[in-house]
């Protein structure tokens, strides 16, 4: 089935990092013109495979207006840019800094993203995707400041903006994904094995996601072919995810526990 993204041009928030990167080599798989976004790593958005690359930081406005004139007009923006602190720190020490820098890392840095894409559209039809993560819709013990930026994303926000963006083009929709835990590089340091085990005892699918799970359901939504009368919806990428334990313990395969493929990331 076609998604009807050839030839509309797409900007990728965080395309340097795992799922931007993914969502990067799908949306040009369908015939977008992807541009990519990057903050500090130019050389791995420049290897996703889009069209261009621009800069920005996304906590700062002038930048994000700077990027948006750079990309020229878009039709869909998946708004990927994220971060996850991994430091594990209860509220009752967290440190007003961190709350602060989290909040801004993603939720401020989504809205600007937001504002930016909805203004540039004026009249025209578009398609926004957020990203969220299932530690908005479960929370997480040590990392209350992601997981309150994450909800806010896929709560108020999200709703927000569907009811709005309509007011300019009755065809413009916005829709969010939740990742749960996701394989990437960058958490060899955090996860190690016995800990992928531990937190797959929530899962029902008992494995954690790729990039490029979380990336087609991203393209999914920004297709006006699959999901066009889909606004306003969050669509959960983790397995099964529920707030509760689902298994006794890891799974066990030829006699012994299982070991994890790759690290997982949080997303």
């Amino acid at each position: 089935m076609r998604t009807g993204l050839s030839g509309r041009r797409v900007l990728v928030t965080g395309g340097s990092g795992g799922i931007g990167a993914a969502c990067v080599r799908l949306f040009a798989a369908e015939g977008a013109d992807v541009v990519v976004h990057y903050h500090r790593g130019r050389e791995r958005a420049e290897a996703a495979g889009g069209s261009r690359v621009v800069q920005a930081d996304l906590r700062h406005e002038a930048e994000v207006e700077r990027m948006f004139a750079e990309a020229g007009k878009l039709d869909v923006c998946a708004a990927v840019a994220g971060v996850w602190p991994s430091e594990d720190v209860p509220v009752a020490e967290l440190p007003l800094e961190r709350w602060r820098e989290t909040i801004d890392a993603n939720l401020t840095a989504t809205f600007l993203t937001a504002r930016g894409f909805l203004a540039q559209l004026d009249a025209r039809e578009g398609a926004l995707v957020l990203v969220g993560s299932t530690a908005g819709i479960f929370g997480e013990a040590g990392h209350a400041d992601y997981a309150a930026a994450k909800s806010a994303i896929i709560g108020g926000l999200l709703l927000s903006l569907k009811n709005e963006a309509v007011r300019r083009n009755p065809l413009t929709r916005v829709n969010a994904v939740a990742p749960g835990w996701t394989v990437s590089p960058m958490t060899e340091r955090v996860l190690d094995e016995e800990q992928v085990g531990l937190v797959s005892r929530t899962m029902a699918l008992r494995k954690v996601a790729t990039a490029d799970d979380v990336a087609a359901q991203v393209v999914a939504l920004a297709s006006p072919v699959l999901s066009g009368h889909v606004t306003g919806q969050v669509v959960t990428i983790a397995g099964g995810m529920e707030g509760r334990l689902l298994h006794d313990g890891p799974r066990k395969k030829d006699g012994g526990p299982e070991a994890a493929a790759q690290p997982c990331h949080r997303e």
